[in-house]
């Protein structure tokens, strides 16, 4: 019986958005820290493995919470306001934008993972110190942007129920 509240608890429409959102926040903090990393050319490789691992493990656990919070709630609930209220670009362009854009976080951040294995010497003879820069940069920025598009759609839900 526990086990099944529980179960209700952690599907509630406001708990799952939570979720979603802490989740993102540990992956974008990891790529932060990991970018972090090799700006400052740390040699631990350990650490970097870690924050990869950390970033990947969040963004993975937001595309799965965020995926059912998308079937369960988003379509029967939460569009059908947005469309109706003052602000129906925020489905068309935002959510349209967030679901596209996070389908390369992923697999860039499972890259900067494989990348965090480099050791110094072979990052400095292959010359990858700035395109790993780039590329782990670009996943924090993208996990960003992809937080202010959430801030858009929840606020148009928000302005769609003030309207009803």
């Amino acid at each position: 019986m526990k086990v099944e509240y529980m179960f209700d608890f952690l599907t509630a429409k406001p708990v799952l958005i939570g979720l979603h959102l802490t989740f993102a926040i540990i992956g974008i903090d990891a790529f932060l820290w990991l970018l972090g990393e090799f700006w400052a050319d740390v040699a631990n490789t350990k650490r970097r493995v870690w924050a990869a691992v950390i970033g990947c493990v969040g963004f993975v656990m937001t595309w799965i919470i965020g995926g059912y919070y998308y079937v369960k709630f988003y379509g029967t609930l939460v569009k059908p306001t947005i469309l109706s209220g003052t602000a129906p670009w925020a489905h068309a362009i935002a959510m349209e934008a967030k679901e596209h854009i996070f389908l390369f976080l992923v697999p860039m951040g499972i890259t900067a993972f494989f990348v965090a294995f480099l050791d110094q010497e072979t990052i400095a003879r292959l010359q990858l110190k700035r395109p790993i820069l780039w590329l782990v940069g670009t996943i924090a920025a993208l996990g960003l942007f992809i937080g202010a598009l959430g801030f858009i759609i929840s606020a148009a839900a928000r302005w769609g129920i003030l309207q009803s």
